[in-house]
């Protein structure tokens, strides 16, 4: 049985890798480890919870004593837990300087002595390229991260390199451009959108919409983590873009169409601090490894619209009854007209 540590497992990317790593892989058992921040929640994983091939570990990857005997026991470590909202980060830096940096370290410190690791799975950003007017990024590009959340991430990239440079430990680096699919919490731009007009509510618009980012579909990112978990090369990076480039005003049109929603819930609102213009990844060399995203755009953003349309179960509880979730809205968008 290959063991399998998955870091914030409960939260959006992750919940949706261990599903894909249960459902693929019959000789695998999956412990989960997560905080359960805000993002975090255990009903991410409520269909695995009980799946005898399946453990979850309410933790802190910051916890050297409690991540120590997990890694020591691991084949495989994905390493998903990390604070990951831009607009978080420039209103908090040193939350994720301390969870996707030091967080990262505690890992790779236990990682050193792992006896039966196979890899280590980086999960890293197409952010940490920053902002790319034209072209594509490459894995060989400099980082040129341009906020906090992008600065912790190519930090936590880098800072693995550095372990499997010197100390050999198995090190992957995957580089994702942005996913999107269920369970993604919202506050981030696409079910944000769909809730807000599912409820007929204004759709908070940074700038001029003009923002371009390649979009990936969640379970298309979990293919080609699994294909780097049996085939990725230590010491790598690998670039996985979704290939699907669009404004989010064109992205946000998309939505209101997709809900029979009219374009005057379109709100404009004053643009995120630093805001990047353009992601771009080019993804040649996972190509050449048989990886391509599968999942067309028109139709994984439609699935996706009807996942939160028909799952209100899921993501109304955040939005209409945690005061957590409304002061976080109430400051970042009520106010920006």
């Amino acid at each position: 049985m290959t063991e399998v540590l998955v870091t914030g497992g409960a939260g959006f990317i992750g919940s949706n890798f261990v599903r894909h790593a249960l459902a693929a892989h019959p000789d695998w058992h999956v412990t989960t480890l997560d905080k359960l921040t805000y993002a975090g929640r255990s009903e991410n994983l409520k269909d695995v919870l009980d799946d005898p091939r399946h453990t979850f570990i309410r933790g802190d990857v910051g916890d050297a004593a409690l991540v120590g005997p997990l890694l020591a026991r691991a084949n495989v470590v994905v390493h998903f837990a990390a604070e990951t909202h831009v607009d978080r980060s420039i209103s908090g830096a040193l939350q994720f300087v301390r969870t996707d940096v030091l967080g990262t370290a505690v890992l790779l410190e236990a990682a050193r002595s792992a006896p039966g690791l196979h890899r280590f799975i980086q999960i890293s950003t197409d952010e940490v390229y920053g902002s790319v007017a034209t072209g594509a990024s490459r894995e060989t590009d400099e980082l040129k991260p341009r906020n906090p959340y992008s600065a912790s991430k190519a930090a936590a990239d880098r800072l693995a390199y550095s372990y499997w440079a010197t100390y050999d430990v198995p090190v992957v680096i995957a580089r994702p451009s942005n996913n999107y699919g269920p369970y993604q919490y919202p506050e981030k731009v696409i079910p944000l959108f769909v809730t807000n007009a599912i409820d007929g509510l204004p759709l908070p618009l940074y700038g001029d919409g003009q923002n371009v980012r390649d979009w990936l579909h969640v379970e298309d990112h979990c293919r080609a983590l699994d294909l780097l978990i049996g085939r990725g090369v230590p010491g790598e990076v690998y670039n996985i873009g979704g290939g699907n480039e669009v404004r989010n005003v064109d992205l946000t049109r998309r939505i209101l169409e997709l809900l029979d929603r009219p374009a005057s819930l379109i709100k404009p609102v004053a643009d995120r601090l630093g805001h990047d213009r353009r992601y771009c990844l080019d993804s040649s060399k996972l190509h050449a490894m048989g990886w391509r995203p599968q999942m067309p755009f028109d139709q994984g953003l439609a699935s996706t619209v009807a996942w939160y349309r028909e799952n209100e179960w899921w993501w109304r509880p955040i939005k209409d009854a945690d005061p957590a979730f409304r002061a976080y809205y109430d400051a970042h968008y009520q106010n920006r007209g």
